[in-house]
């Protein structure tokens, strides 16, 4: 009972990726392509509710579900890495029509050949992992 919460959460997220069509891969190409301004609508108010949470966070000093202060820490200045990796990352998206959100969400929406790229970001995921010592961080 525990994980209740996780899944009603995810519900949630589900339905709301969904009626917003943020999981439509059509919805994506028009954004890769510079033609509705509709996703980036979507991502800009994210990026505002999340600077609005982290001012909150940082302002009232709230602590997590352990009790423990929530605390931000400054980023590498390396903006190498960072367009590398958001470049691999956009690649991924721009080639599947979806981010690791919306491919769940596919899923369960019965998109079942959306499974291939879910498992196609778990070997990612799990390459990552077996090579990140070598990787320059």
């Amino acid at each position: 009972m525990k994980g209740i919460k996780f899944i009603i959460t995810g519900l949630i997220f589900g339905v709301i990726m969904a009626k917003s069509e943020a999981i439509s891969w059509y919805r994506i190409q028009e954004m890769f392509r510079f033609q509705s301004f509709h996703m980036y609508g979507i991502i800009g108010t994210a990026v505002v509710i999340g600077l609005i949470a982290v001012y909150v966070i940082k302002k009232f000093k709230l602590k997590d579900t352990q009790g423990d202060q929530i605390i931000f820490h400054d980023k590498d200045k390396s903006w190498a890495r960072y367009l590398i990796g958001g470049s691999i990352f956009g690649l991924g998206w721009a080639l599947t029509g979806a981010c690791p959100g919306p491919m769940f969400v596919n899923i369960g929406y019965g998109y079942w050949a959306m499974g291939i790229v879910v498992l196609g970001a778990l070997m990612g995921t799990y390459l990552y992992g077996v090579i990140k010592n070598k990787l320059p961080h």
